[in-house]
Protein backbone atom coordinates (compact mmCIF):
# COMPACT_ATOMS: atom_id res chain seq x y z
CA UNK A 1 0.00 0.00 0.00
CA UNK A 2 1.24 3.65 -0.58
CA UNK A 3 0.23 6.71 1.09
CA UNK A 4 0.64 10.16 0.32
CA UNK A 5 -0.62 13.48 1.41
CA UNK A 6 -3.67 13.00 -0.77
CA UNK A 7 -4.82 9.49 -0.16
CA UNK A 8 -4.10 5.65 0.94
CA UNK A 9 -3.62 3.32 -2.22
CA UNK A 10 -3.52 -0.07 -3.36
CA UNK A 11 -3.49 -2.13 -6.43
CA UNK A 12 -5.24 -5.03 -5.58
CA UNK A 13 -5.76 -8.66 -7.37
CA UNK A 14 -9.85 -8.11 -6.76
CA UNK A 15 -12.03 -7.76 -9.85
CA UNK A 16 -13.48 -4.00 -9.66
CA UNK A 17 -17.20 -5.23 -7.97
CA UNK A 18 -15.34 -7.34 -6.17
CA UNK A 19 -13.16 -4.32 -4.75
CA UNK A 20 -16.42 -2.50 -4.72
CA UNK A 21 -17.82 -4.83 -2.03
CA UNK A 22 -15.11 -5.77 -0.12
CA UNK A 23 -14.78 -1.57 0.64
CA UNK A 24 -18.23 -1.50 1.20
CA UNK A 25 -18.18 -4.24 3.75
CA UNK A 26 -15.20 -3.09 5.40
CA UNK A 27 -16.68 0.86 5.62
CA UNK A 28 -19.72 -0.80 7.53
CA UNK A 29 -16.96 -2.88 9.80
CA UNK A 30 -15.18 0.71 10.87
CA UNK A 31 -18.93 2.55 11.30
CA UNK A 32 -19.06 4.25 7.67
CA UNK A 33 -21.95 4.89 5.67
CA UNK A 34 -22.06 5.52 2.06
CA UNK A 35 -23.96 8.40 1.21
CA UNK A 36 -23.19 9.39 -2.05
CA UNK A 37 -22.23 7.04 -4.98
CA UNK A 38 -20.82 8.63 -8.24
CA UNK A 39 -20.41 6.74 -11.29
CA UNK A 40 -17.50 8.10 -12.98
CA UNK A 41 -17.87 6.26 -15.71
CA UNK A 42 -21.40 6.43 -16.50
CA UNK A 43 -21.71 9.76 -16.13
CA UNK A 44 -18.52 10.41 -18.45
CA UNK A 45 -20.70 8.23 -21.35
CA UNK A 46 -24.03 9.93 -20.84
CA UNK A 47 -22.79 13.75 -20.18
CA UNK A 48 -19.66 13.68 -23.12
CA UNK A 49 -20.15 10.18 -24.53
CA UNK A 50 -16.72 9.00 -23.15
CA UNK A 51 -16.12 5.42 -22.62
CA UNK A 52 -13.83 4.95 -20.15
CA UNK A 53 -13.02 2.33 -17.73
CA UNK A 54 -14.80 1.56 -14.28
CA UNK A 55 -14.44 4.40 -11.89
CA UNK A 56 -17.07 4.48 -9.05
CA UNK A 57 -16.71 7.32 -5.81
CA UNK A 58 -18.17 6.18 -2.47
CA UNK A 59 -18.73 9.46 0.02
CA UNK A 60 -18.31 7.54 3.03
CA UNK A 61 -19.16 9.16 6.77
CA UNK A 62 -18.69 8.12 10.27
CA UNK A 63 -21.24 10.09 11.71
CA UNK A 64 -19.66 10.44 15.26
CA UNK A 65 -16.81 12.04 14.21
CA UNK A 66 -18.27 14.40 11.50
CA UNK A 67 -20.36 15.45 14.28
CA UNK A 68 -17.11 15.94 16.24
CA UNK A 69 -15.29 17.85 13.35
CA UNK A 70 -18.03 19.89 12.37
CA UNK A 71 -19.12 21.08 16.21
CA UNK A 72 -15.36 22.28 16.38
CA UNK A 73 -14.54 23.96 12.87
CA UNK A 74 -17.67 24.40 10.82
CA UNK A 75 -15.44 25.02 7.64
CA UNK A 76 -14.29 21.42 8.11
CA UNK A 77 -17.89 20.42 6.17
CA UNK A 78 -15.91 21.39 2.91
CA UNK A 79 -14.02 17.70 2.83
CA UNK A 80 -16.54 15.77 4.24
CA UNK A 81 -17.86 13.31 3.23
CA UNK A 82 -13.92 11.50 2.75
CA UNK A 83 -13.98 9.61 -0.59
CA UNK A 84 -12.80 5.85 -1.50
CA UNK A 85 -12.22 4.87 -4.57
CA UNK A 86 -12.67 2.21 -6.58
CA UNK A 87 -11.27 2.01 -10.39
CA UNK A 88 -9.70 -0.10 -13.25
CA UNK A 89 -6.49 1.70 -14.89
CA UNK A 90 -4.71 0.04 -16.92
CA UNK A 91 -6.34 -3.27 -16.58
CA UNK A 92 -5.92 -3.46 -13.00
CA UNK A 93 -7.93 -2.36 -9.43
CA UNK A 94 -7.08 0.30 -7.58
CA UNK A 95 -7.93 1.71 -4.43
CA UNK A 96 -7.60 4.79 -3.04
CA UNK A 97 -9.36 6.83 0.30
CA UNK A 98 -8.52 10.01 1.17
CA UNK A 99 -6.11 10.91 4.04
CA UNK A 100 -8.47 13.03 6.27
CA UNK A 101 -5.14 13.35 8.17
CA UNK A 102 -3.32 16.04 6.08
CA UNK A 103 -6.11 18.01 4.61
CA UNK A 104 -7.71 18.68 8.08
CA UNK A 105 -4.77 19.34 10.28
CA UNK A 106 -4.62 22.66 7.88
CA UNK A 107 -7.17 23.95 9.91
CA UNK A 108 -4.79 23.84 13.02
CA UNK A 109 -7.71 22.67 14.87
CA UNK A 110 -6.34 19.96 17.49
CA UNK A 111 -9.69 18.11 17.32
CA UNK A 112 -10.10 18.19 14.34
CA UNK A 113 -6.53 17.21 13.84
CA UNK A 114 -7.53 14.34 15.37
CA UNK A 115 -10.11 13.24 14.10
CA UNK A 116 -8.55 13.43 10.95
CA UNK A 117 -5.94 10.76 12.07
CA UNK A 118 -8.85 8.48 13.81
CA UNK A 119 -11.07 8.28 10.33
CA UNK A 120 -7.63 8.28 8.85
CA UNK A 121 -6.86 5.01 10.71
CA UNK A 122 -9.63 3.68 9.51
CA UNK A 123 -9.53 4.96 5.70
CA UNK A 124 -6.00 2.99 5.70
CA UNK A 125 -8.05 -0.14 6.87
CA UNK A 126 -10.44 0.15 4.03
CA UNK A 127 -7.75 0.07 1.43
CA UNK A 128 -5.66 -2.54 3.38
CA UNK A 129 -9.18 -4.96 3.41
CA UNK A 130 -8.30 -4.88 -0.22
CA UNK A 131 -4.85 -6.47 -0.13
CA UNK A 132 -5.82 -9.73 1.41
CA UNK A 133 -7.51 -12.01 -0.82
CA UNK A 134 -8.21 -15.27 0.77
CA UNK A 135 -6.84 -18.36 -0.92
Amino acid sequence: MNETNVAYETTTSLSFDAAVERCRETLAQEGFGVLTEIDVQATLKKKLDVDREPFLILGACHPPSAHRAVTAVPAVGVYLPCNVTVSVEDGRTVVRAMNPGSVMGMLGDPVVTEVGREVGVALRRVVESTETVAA
